[in-house]
């Protein structure tokens, strides 16, 4: 499904002026529809505020581009580029995107002959999830801000990886999509890099509210790793994913009267037992962003665990999955993280802690569909909006002053 947005490039800025800014993110070597859409946030929502965004990717000097097709990952961007090219030329983006690989010292994609001046004169960088090295050639960009959303493993990386801390160390300003970080009821582990809270951005014209057709009473669904990477222990306490959170609520099928469907990846996943309490299993709708997105909208609403982590962190984390259903008009019954904090909850949004909660979540949506579908695109509106989410993410950081960005030393 073509996505024609060229209202995007309009300009319309009002706090700030016109920047030239460079987003790092995962796309060529992550080419799967429910990832491509985080990066693709920031890419459409900056560009709609009349900035002259880019998207880069480094491929990293370890093989780490995936192939769905060929079911491997290896050193080959091929299948990656296809996907990034047909994405961002469906979004009125083609001549801003390049990916720089490293195999073969190469600089790929379709404002590659561009590099060095698009360097030279960009104003800002912004690094989605840490996930791209800072190369000499970004270093000359003023503005360099690392933008976090896997909270806890981020900071506990920080601290036992020196490589990785010296990476971090060449961004000059530092964001998490944790709101709680830095304040007391959060205990993310403290790395010593001044961290502040930002907000996951939805570009709203991108994700329309859609009428909820079935034949029958519709689907909880969501969109989930099982596992991801391994677990991690930190002075004594175990920072747990999905997998580990999802023990609490295995019975929740035979408790509702609602279906509740996983599509959900991981070699890990204990398909059998989750089918035999009663979760439907599909694999994931990932081809293009296209489908996940159909995906989510074709559902009634959302059920989803968070990572074990999220929750004994109480971050205030809101991933951006759920945050879509929300302007899809979805609403959504997701894990406490802490969110509940910053984001009313209630009504559109039903937040839990056990199961009876999750129960209670589920029954609440189903007695007033129609009600939490109008205030679940109300929150996304008023919360997740990329023209206020991203006005103020820029302005902060063009506004910090020196000593705000200053950060520890390799």
């Amino acid at each position: 499904m073509k996505q024609t947005l060229p209202h995007l490039l309009q300009k319309n800025v009002d706090s700030v002026s016109r920047l030239r800014i460079v987003v790092l993110g995962y796309i060529v070597r992550g080419p799967l529809g429910g990832m491509a859409w985080h990066p693709l946030q920031y890419i459409m929502g900056l560009a709609s505020l009349g900035h002259e965004v880019y998207f880069i990717e480094d491929s990293d000097d370890y093989p780490s581009c995936y192939d769905p097709v060929r079911g491997l990952t290896d050193t080959d961007p091929t299948y990656g580029l296809q996907f990034a090219n047909s994405i961002f030329e469906q979004v009125g983006l083609g001549d801003r995107w390049a990916y720089y690989d490293a195999h073969t010292n190469s600089w790929l994609g379709s404002c590659a002959d561009r590099i060095g001046e698009i360097c030279a004169t960009a104003d800002l960088l912004l690094n989605i999830n840490g996930v791209n090295p800072v190369r000499s050639w970004w270093e000359q960009i003023p503005e360099r801000a690392l933008i976090e959303g896997d909270s806890v493993f981020t900071q506990i990386r920080h601290i036992t990886d020196p490589v990785a801390r010296k990476q971090a160390c060449q961004h000059t300003a530092f964001f998490s999509c944790s709101e709680n970080i830095g304040l007391a009821q959060c205990s993310i582990p403290d790395d010593g890099f001044p961290w502040q809270p930002t907000r996951v951005p939805i570009v709203l014209d991108a994700w329309p509210v859609t009428p909820f057709v079935s034949d029958s009473q519709g689907k909880f669904t969501t969109v989930m790793q099982w596992e991801s990477y391994p677990a991690r222990e930190y002075n004594g306490i175990s920072y747990g994913l999905k997998a580990d959170s999802f023990a609490s609520y295995i019975n929740l099928p035979e408790r509702v009267g609602s279906i509740l469907e996983l599509a959900v990846s991981g070699a890990k996943t204990p398909s059998n037992l989750l089918a035999s309490k009663g979760w439907e299993l599909r694999e994931p709708p990932t081809q293009t962003p296209w489908t996940y997105q159909q995906y989510i909208q074709q559902s009634k609403a959302e059920f989803s665990v968070a990572k074990h982590a999220f929750v004994i962190s109480n971050c205030g984390l809101f991933y951006d999955r759920s945050a879509s259903y929300l302007a899809s008009g979805r609403p959504v019954v997701v894990e406490e993280t802490g969110f509940s904090d910053w984001l009313p909850t209630g009504e559109g949004v039903m937040a839990f802690r056990n199961l009876e909660e999750a129960i209670a979540s589920i029954e609440e949506i189903n007695s007033r569909y129609e009600f939490h579908c109008k205030a679940a695109r109300a929150i996304a509106e008023e919360y997740f909006d990329a023209r206020k989410t991203l006005s103020r993410l820029i302005e902060c950081i063009m506004n910090s002053t020196a000593e705000s960005r200053n950060h520890p030393s390799s």
